[in-house]
């Protein structure tokens, strides 16, 4: 079956666990978590890797343990995040990691995008094998 999620979620906590200042840029190691809304309900941990340059955030790495409900189907999946801004646009996407889900979201894949305006907004589209 093909689905296609929408909601919010808000960042609960968020720890610097590590900063290293280089030359043009300073590299930063943080624990997240996050509470989703809409489609998707759940909580999830997030441990990113950041770069800031002196012009602002550039760019993050991450991955994401989600732990919810999909559009009735409860389990658990991973994401990976890759991000980066320029100019003062920025651009944000995440995809499901093949393999990563469990319970009613066994068989999961997908990929989506996260929108950071008047909170945070997501986007999901995605694929799991029918119930």
């Amino acid at each position: 079956m093909n689905g296609h999620a929408t909601g919010t979620f808000d960042v609960t906590n968020w720890t610097d666990l590590a900063t290293e200042e280089k030359e043009g840029a300073t590299f930063g190691r943080n624990h997240l978590t996050k509470t989703f809304h809409g489609d998707l309900v759940g909580t999830s941990t997030t441990e990113i890797l950041t770069v800031v340059t002196p012009d602002g955030p550039a760019a993050y790495v991450g991955v994401e343990h989600v732990e919810g409900t999909l559009h009735g189907r409860k389990g658990t999946f991973v994401l990976q995040h890759s991000a980066a801004s320029h100019n003062g646009e920025q651009w944000m996407k995440w995809q499901i990691v093949p393999t990563s889900g469990t319970g009613e979201l066994a068989g999961l894949t997908g990929e989506g995008t996260i929108r950071a305006e008047d909170g945070h907004h997501y986007l999901l589209d995605y694929t799991l094998p029918e119930a």
